[in-house]
């Protein structure tokens, strides 16, 4: 019994957060700032149905792009998400219209559209796609750290958390506009996430069976944002 008791003291419980798992330090001026100092910011862009162009209409989309692509004197990241269709919010819509529908006419045909288009989500795989550029900033372009010449223990931010953030802010603010104004001139539209769209982005990567929460930004005494989550979204 003691030794069972002088076990259980020894155990060290585990204790680890999500934002240490995915290395992020803080989200400000809808900037990421990761522990090892660098940053990123998230651009979300519009798509095109690129089978519904002619094929003259295509090769010029493909030229345009490239331009952009070539233009660039930057690196960027291109992430492409797929996800399942919820169309449950708009079954609902459907549902309610039919019911408040005084012609029995609109109303029968309101009625065997919702029961098609429930029927083929169920018979075929209706994806969501969204798409983000990711416009990079190293921590080599802050310079040289004074961690270099004085090393401690304890590893942590390269500069202050506020120097970082202004910093990345004068680097990226003209990568970002200069990007959106190239995307703009194929007929893309791109926008920058805000923080809580960030945090969300985030939530909705590591919880993808979860309606993604309302989500708000704050900051504690010690200058650094917090989460503050709210109800669930309506699908």
């Amino acid at each position: 019994m003691q030794a069972h008791e002088r076990h259980m003291e020894q155990v060290t419980p585990i204790r680890s957060t999500t934002q240490k798992f995915t290395e992020i330090s803080d989200i400000q001026n809808d900037l990421i700032l990761f522990s090892d100092g660098s940053c990123a910011a998230i651009l979300t862009v519009s798509a095109v149905n690129f089978s519904l162009l002619s094929q003259r209409e295509q090769e010029a989309m493909i030229y345009a792009y490239a331009g952009v692509l070539n233009s660039l004197s930057f690196p960027i990241q291109l992430i492409i998400r797929s996800q399942h269709k919820d169309i449950r919010a708009y079954l609902k819509l459907l549902e309610d219209q039919e019911a408040v529908q005084k012609n029995p006419k609109l109303q029968k045909s309101i009625h065997g559209y919702r029961i098609f288009v429930a029927a083929t989500v169920k018979e075929k795989e209706v994806l969501d796609k969204k798409f983000y550029l990711i416009i990079p900033f190293s921590a080599l372009e802050l310079g040289v750290s004074p961690s270099v010449f004085f090393s401690s223990k304890k590893r942590g931010l390269p500069f202050q958390k506020s120097y970082i953030f202004e910093r990345a802010l004068v680097v990226l603010t003209p990568k970002i506009d200069n990007l959106i104004r190239l995307l703009a001139k194929v007929g893309l539209r791109a926008k920058q996430l805000t923080g809580e769209q960030i945090a969300q982005l985030y939530f909705t990567f590591y919880n993808p069976d979860v309606p993604p929460p309302i989500i708000e930004l704050d900051k504690n005494k010690e200058g650094t944002t917090i989460i503050k989550t709210g109800g669930l979204k309506n699908p």
